[in-house]
């Protein structure tokens, strides 16, 4: 299988407010805008997309209309500290406080639109047992 492309699709209740607010605190531009459908992409990186659908919309089969259960979404920062800043003071607040992992992350958690786990994270060198655990080429230094 040739991939030509991978996103996150957030199912939603509300759409337009779901795209707004990852507009607003994560800097994504839209690239297509409906009441039922909205394709965000990262205006410093195209390769970096989020699709909001309709929850109800008939694309969905009836199994897993409305469902986002058990998502966490990433986002790699280059300084988590100045993130966490800048959205405490637009008054998020995390469900899970910004502190240091010693399998290699800085990070905090927010609870985004629909419930959805959004992850902020600066990799920081990983504590020796887990240093281990990474292939070479990608041990976070």
């Amino acid at each position: 299988m040739k991939c030509t492309q991978y996103y996150p699709v957030l199912q939603s209740a509300d759409v337009p407010a779901a795209a707004a607010w990852f507009i607003r605190h994560f800097g994504f531009a839209p690239m297509f805008e409906s009441d039922w459908y909205a394709h965000l992409q990262m205006p410093e990186d195209p390769a970096i997309n989020l699709a909001i659908l309709d929850g109800q919309h008939p694309t969905i089969p009836a199994v897993g209309r409305g469902r986002s259960a058990g998502l966490l979404l990433n986002f790699e920062v280059e300084d988590v500290d100045a993130v966490h800043d800048r959205l405490l003071a637009e008054g998020l607040s995390p469900v899970q406080p910004l502190r240091d992992e010693d399998f290699g992350q800085r990070h905090f958690i927010l609870q985004g639109p629909e419930g959805v786990l959004i992850d902020i994270i600066t990799p920081i060198p990983p504590s020796a047992d887990f240093a281990a655990s990474f292939q070479p080429d990608v041990l976070p230094r």
